[in-house]
Formats: C-alpha cells, sequence, structure tokens
C-alpha cells in the first residue's frame, strides 16, 4: 500500500524548482499560478536566496506549487492515502482533489500572507529537538512557555515560541535531548502566535467550495482519515494555530498497511522520519526529476 505526502516549510532550498520546470507543461502551469496569485513563482523556485524564499509569503506557495508539479509528474495513479505535513496539508488536498489546483494556490498565497503578518507582531521561531523521551520534552518545553508545535515521531519535536524563550531552551534542554537545531522559518507557527492568521484563512476559506476527497485524506491534526471536503478544509484552517502531529498520521499509515511511501518535491525531510518510524517501509524522496524513474518503480510493487 502507497502513501504520497508533502513536505511543510524550511524543505525548500534556492533553485530547487530549476530541474522540473524542464518537463513538458511545467512551466506554462507554473506561469499560470504565478498570474493568479500575484506572485513570480519561476523567479523564486530558480533565481532567489536562501533569504527571500525563507520569507513564508513565498516559501508557502513555492512549496505547494513544487509538490502538485512533481506529484502530476509521476502520472495516474491512486496511492492508498495521502498526508501533508503543515503547509503540505494543501498540496495533499489539491492531490486529492478536494480544492482544484488554482484553489490551492489562491488559498496557500493567502495564508502565507496571513502568517507572514502575524509572525511580523512579535519576534517568534521554531527548533527542532533531536533525541530524548517526547513527554519529559513536551512537560519541560511547556515550563518554559514553548509549544510543541510539532511532534513528529521517530524522537523529533519542534519547539516554537518568542527567541528568548528559544534561546533559554538552548541553555536548558530536556534531559536526553542531543541537540537543539534552530529551523529556518520566521515564526512560531502552529501556536497561539498564528491566531490572527486564522481569522483571514477563515474568511478566505469562505471563497472555496472544496469537493470530498477523492482518496482517503490523512489529517496531520489527530492523524485522523477526513471524509469531507468540508472538514478537510475546516482542518486546513485550523491548524495553522494548532500543533501538527505527524506522529499519528504515521501512526494511520502503520494501521492502513503502508508499505511504501513517497514524498513529494522538494522531499527527504518526510522520507527520513518515515525510514527510522516506519520499519521495513520503502521510502523514495522526489528530489529531483531524475527520482521520477525509481518512484513509477516503486509505485508499481506497491500499487
Amino acid at each position: 500500500m502507497l502513501v504520497l505526502v508533502a513536505p511543510g516549510q524550511g524543505a525548500q532550498t534556492p533553485g530547487f524548482l530549476t530541474p522540473w520546470l524542464e518537463l513538458p507543461g511545467a512551466a506554462d502551469r507554473l506561469g499560470a499560478w504565478s498570474d493568479a496569485i500575484g506572485l513570480d513563482l519561476a523567479h523564486y523556485g530558480t533565481q532567489a536566496d536562501a533569504d527571500a524564499i525563507r520569507d513564508t509569503a513565498v516559501a508557502q506557495p513555492l512549496l505547494v506549487a513544487a509538490g502538485i508539479l512533481s506529484a502530476a509528474a509521476l502520472g495516474d495513479i491512486s496511492p492508498g492515502a495521502v498526508a501533508g505535513h503543515s503547509v503540505g496539508e494543501i498540496t495533499a488536498a489539491a492531490y486529492a482533489g478536494v480544492l482544484d489546483d488554482t484553489a490551492a494556490l489562491t488559498l496557500v498565497r493567502k495564508r502565507g500572507l496571513a502568517m507572514a503578518e502575524a509572525a511580523a507582531i512579535t519576534e517568534t521561531g521554531m527548533s527542532a529537538l533531536l533525541g530524548g523521551d517526547p513527554e519529559v520534552s513536551v512537560a519541560h518545553l511547556e515550563k518554559l512557555g514553548l509549544t510543541p508545535a510539532n511532534i513528529n515521531g521517530a524522537g523529533q519535536i519542534v519547539a516554537a515560541g518568542t527567541m528568548e524563550q528559544l534561546a533559554a531552551l538552548n541553555e536548558d534542554k530536556p534531559e536526553g535531548v542531543r541537540k537543539v537545531v534552530p529551523l529556518k522559518v520566521a515564526g512560531a507557527f502552529h501556536t497561539h502566535h498564528m491566531g490572527p492568521a486564522v481569522e483571514k484563512l477563515a474568511e478566505a476559506a469562505k471563497e472555496l467550495v472544496p469537493a470530498d476527497p477523492k482518496l482517503t485524506y490523512v489529517s496531520n491534526k489527530d492523524g485522523r482519515a477526513v471524509a469531507t471536503g468540508a472538514e478537510v478544509l475546516e482542518r486546513l484552517v485550523g491548524q495553522v494555530a494548532n500543533p501538527v502531529r505527524w506522529d499519528l498520521c504515521m501512526e494511520t499509515f502503520k494501521e492502513l498497511g503502508v508499505t511504501a511511501l513517497i514524498e513529494v518535491c522538494p522531499g527527504g525531510t518526510l522520507t527520513g522520519l518515515a525510514k527510522r518510524a516506519l520499519p521495513g517501509v520503502k521510502t523514495l524522496a522526489l528530489k529531483t526529476p531524475d527520482d521520477l524513474d525509481a518512484a513509477r518503480e516503486l509505485i508499481a510493487e506497491h500499487a
């Protein structure tokens, strides 16, 4: 059983879209999306530097566009389930048919702008904790006033809060945590700091007419499969200010009988987690079009 997953913010790197735009029709699709949302996706995906694509308002639509392009390049497939980490949930929603591509890009553009605006109110950030016991780490973070914004499984938790709180975490790590790594994001996403963004996204969502998912759509709110488009959209709005439970998504994949997992472009983060949390499951990350043949072979074996 094959699962298709989409990464979240921080996975982008300068120039990562360049080889994908050589695929037939890709540049035209990206151009149409750019016109629709008022953002030059080709420029940011091929020429912009790391600081430019770290901007939340740029990074989020760029990631969703890359995910949709790379998934389409796999051909007409029907994975057993789809899921996304953070903003990757919008990619997954598009792939599952809940939103059409232009609606997904329009929503994520508004999401990125709203979250960037919310992040500008207070200087905040996120850091990954490597190692340690999750229960011990979560209790420690809450003591420091931080939010466990991503509980990713495989021993990884991401803390979010003010820069002062994150500095205190560097000086006072939870017992068993080997390292605290600052993430390349511009705010404390999936925390109460994103409250203003939720309100704006809720208004944007009112303009959309979601369809029910054509594939099993696993939500990162609680790892539960969601059956209606209306609920998917409601969860896409709320997750901006609520923790991502990727650990529960992977538990659901296990229950569904996953045997292979493909992560769309820019892949790497979620396949890394799966290798540790889902032993025996074959994984593949779509980094460039050179990975497509291997992905198609994997799909043929596990469809």
